[in-house]
């Protein structure tokens, strides 16, 4: 007989949080094909580098000399990190290039990317860091 524990409350809400993400990041992937299909190369480039663009931060990271723990950021690297990884700055900036005269399709898919970016990582817990440079619990 197999004993079954049930899931802790906060538990059951990460996964659901995770899960939202997951569905959000599958619309945001959805939205990017519809946008650039009839674009060209130049918008999937610049899906291609705004999905990377994010971790860049890392290279604040270079050269940091304090000793860090597996899966610790060095802390002069949390910044950027986290400027990086809030889902608010491509979102109100892909608002603002809507309401602007700009016609760039290659921005759009640049900040959706930024966004499908976040989103992927929240789907697979990756949360903003804490000071001391850890995922945040």
């Amino acid at each position: 007989m197999t004993a079954t524990v049930p899931a802790s409350p906060r538990a059951s809400a990460a996964v659901r949080r995770r899960a939202a993400w997951a569905v959000w990041a599958v619309a945001l992937l959805a939205l990017a094909v519809v946008a650039g299909t009839g674009h060209g190369g130049g918008v999937w480039a610049a899906f291609a580098a705004g999905a990377v663009a994010p971790d860049l931060s890392f290279l604040a990271a270079l050269g940091a000399r304090e000793p860090v723990r597996r899966g610790q950021l060095p802390r002069r690297a949390v910044p950027f990190y986290n400027a990086a990884h809030r889902t608010p700055v491509p979102l109100v900036l892909a608002v603002a290039y809507g309401f602007s005269p700009l016609d760039a399709p290659a921005v759009f898919a640049f900040l959706l990317a930024w966004t499908f970016h976040i989103a992927v990582d929240r789907a697979a817990g990756y949360t903003l860091r804490t000071p001391e440079g850890f995922v945040r619990a």
